[in-house]
């Protein structure tokens, strides 16, 4: 396992008080490991897991060559250029059976949509392309071409090759697709189990009555919120006092029961609390200064806990070292900025890819489109900008965006309004209205 400080040492142009966004990615790339352990589950529990292996087809999709229109079934090869084509109907074949029949020069079948294909046959004029001649069917020049209108076996899912592969997240299209096969339980990695409190003497809790110069606490439901959608199993141990036994307590009861640890605030230089301390004290800890905006400072490393930590969950905690021949461990850990909507940027940039790298995810870096800003907007080389902006349809068709105005860190009805981060790079400056920027759309990842 690599120390904070061996990854540091490898990561070139590493400056924990001017760190790059990228290069915050880079130092969580070495330092997030996938978990290992998997499970099977039935299709409609896996929603939103990761495949621990691929899914191999044991059947070819579809298994034969069939129609994929309502019409008539013949040989192609009578068709001629600029020419009808008049073919006697000899039967009809359905979906679901095969029709037992056979079928001459001259003739063609009656074939409903997904029926198998006769010997000998191998394009479909569509019924609505026809007229009829008695027992027979009219197809008129130029409607069809060979091979029209046929699904080949195996065209879709080819048997004895992958359909899914390891790493890719189950959706619903990925559990029909699993379906089709026959299969009813995929393999998936385990979830990851993610402890959360926030820290500080000024938080309230719902329920707690106002007092001056305090706030209550909603990063704790942003958080949680993100973790739950993102399939985590969540601990949620609330708000921790600055107080270095509780917090002492907190991240090793924390630790002992979790794959990963996120704290929100305690962390920018200056801050009058324990928490800095208490990390440092229990772990491997880096604290940086990120040149972004929002959410400058963060932590990230390893915490340690005791086997022996007193603990309301004594079993999950027995349940999950059970097998370790460690008399101790340690989870990851993240330190977020207590602003709120630092808060959600640094989680939506750096932690939910590195839980996603955590679960196996085969692609974890969200995805970004591009969209015309209809304003100008200011920004400063040197620092990654994540503003939040409202993406629409132009009346030219084209994707624009424009921001919900204030952009300070703590005004959190900017991420209600908002239904994407304008991402504004590192190296760039300033963008005049009509330019083309980056938007990371809100509704992929929340």
């Amino acid at each position: 396992m690599n120390s904070i400080a061996d990854i540091a040492a490898r990561l070139q142009g590493y400056d924990p008080d001017a760190l790059h966004a990228d290069k915050v990615r880079e130092f969580l790339d070495t330092l997030v490991e996938p978990v290992t352990q998997t499970e099977e589950l039935p299709i409609l529990a896996a929603l939103g897991r990761v495949l621990a292996h691929d899914v191999v087809s044991p059947i070819s999709v579809p298994p034969h060559d069939n129609s994929a229109m309502d019409g008539y079934a013949f040989d192609g090869a009578a068709l001629q250029p600029g020419e009808p084509l008049r073919l006697r109907v000899v039967g009809t074949a359905l979906a679901g059976k095969a029709w037992s029949g056979t079928v001459g020069a001259g003739e063609c079948v009656r074939i409903m949509t997904g029926a198998i294909l006769p010997a000998g046959l191998d394009t479909v004029v569509p019924q609505e392309f026809t007229s009829m001649e008695g027992d027979a069917v009219v197809v008129p020049a130029g409607v069809v071409q060979r091979g029209d209108n046929r699904r080949l076996m195996g065209e879709d899912l080819r048997q004895g090759y992958p359909a899914l592969q390891k790493g890719e997240l189950i959706t619903p299209a990925a559990q029909g697709l699993v379906a089709s096969l026959g299969l009813g339980t995929v393999h998936v990695t385990r979830r990851l189990r993610v402890a959360y409190f926030s820290t500080g003497d000024e938080i309230l809790s719902i329920g707690q009555p106002p007092r001056e110069g305090a706030v209550y606490d909603s990063n704790r439901y942003t958080v949680l919120g993100m973790l739950t959608r993102l399939g985590c199993e969540v601990l949620d141990l609330g708000v921790v006092r600055d107080d270095p036994l509780l917090l002492e307590q907190a991240f090793t009861q924390a630790a002992a029961q979790s794959d990963v640890v996120i704290t929100s605030g305690g962390v920018s230089v200056g801050e009058a609390d324990f928490t800095k301390a208490m990390m440092r004290q229990l772990g491997d800890v880096a604290f940086w200064k990120i040149a972004m905006r929002p959410g400058r400072p963060m932590a990230v490393g390893r915490i340690a806990a005791s086997k022996s930590t007193s603990s309301p969950h004594k079993d999950c905690v027995d349940s999950y070292e059970n097998g370790s021949n460690s008399q101790q461990r340690s989870a990851l850990l993240f330190g977020l900025p207590g602003n709120p909507v630092a808060v959600m940027v640094t989680f939506l940039a750096f932690v939910r890819p590195a839980l996603l790298r955590m679960m196996g995810a085969r692609t974890t870096a969200p995805l970004l489109l591009q969209a015309h800003s209809t304003e100008a907007l200011r920004k400063k080389p040197g620092r990654t900008e994540y503003q939040r902006g409202v993406v629409s349809l132009g009346a030219d068709g084209r994707l624009q965006v424009r921001t919900t105005g204030n952009q300070g860190s703590g005004v959190l009805s900017s991420m209600v309004q908002a239904n994407g981060l304008i991402v504004l790079s590192h190296t760039q400056g300033n963008v005049v209205a009509g330019d083309l920027v980056s938007v990371l759309m809100l509704d992929a990842v929340l």
